[in-house]
């Protein structure tokens, strides 16, 4: 049996494996938010970042990647995975119907936010988001990277998110300006 991961962030650009098979993927009922504040890959305890996160929302729908992961390497993949995605407890691993763009329907590992976790930041104005992306840096590097590479993918892609093209002009605009 075939081990899915559905990739809505950072995963899209950097799944750390290479996987067996790979499709545009709809998963309906969650919607991708920066509603998580990041202290350890894009941020700090001192300065938290902002990172996505699959927030349950009644009609929702998100449009990511769902990526099928090597049998042969499974266990390795999954332990790195968690170990990534679960540094610090604040989503919850989950097993959740996605439908590939080509008609395949699949279960798919998805890593959607704990609301009950400290690190979570509910709905942040867009304004509020852009100051804080704009300013953090974590141990992966600059909140603001992530950002533009997850909305250039997705670009790539064709998948649309208003969300974040208008953050990743309005950081772009805080960082050329010297206003971070």
């Amino acid at each position: 049996m075939t081990t899915w991961v559905f990739g809505y962030g950072s995963l899209i650009w950097n799944p750390e494996f290479t996987p067996a098979d790979r499709g545009i993927a709809t998963l309906t009922g969650y919607h991708r938010s920066f509603c998580m504040s990041s202290i350890h890959h894009r941020g700090s305890e001192e300065k938290p970042g902002l990172v996505l996160a699959l927030d349950e929302a009644a009609g929702a729908i998100c449009r990511g990647v769902a990526f099928a992961i090597p049998q042969a390497d499974e266990a390795a993949i999954l332990a790195a995975l968690r170990e990534r995605e679960l540094v610090s407890s604040a989503y919850r691993e989950e097993v959740l119907p996605v439908v590939l763009d080509d008609g395949r329907r699949v279960e798919a590992l998805s890593y959607v936010v704990d609301r009950a976790h400290r690190q979570y930041c509910g709905a942040l104005t867009l304004e509020d988001q852009a100051q804080i992306i704009a300013r953090a840096h974590g141990r992966r590097g600059a909140n603001s990277e992530y950002l533009w590479q997850t909305a250039g993918h997705l670009t790539q892609l064709g998948i649309a998110d208003p969300d974040l093209d208008h953050l990743s002009v309005r950081v772009r605009d805080i960082v050329d300006n010297g206003l971070a």
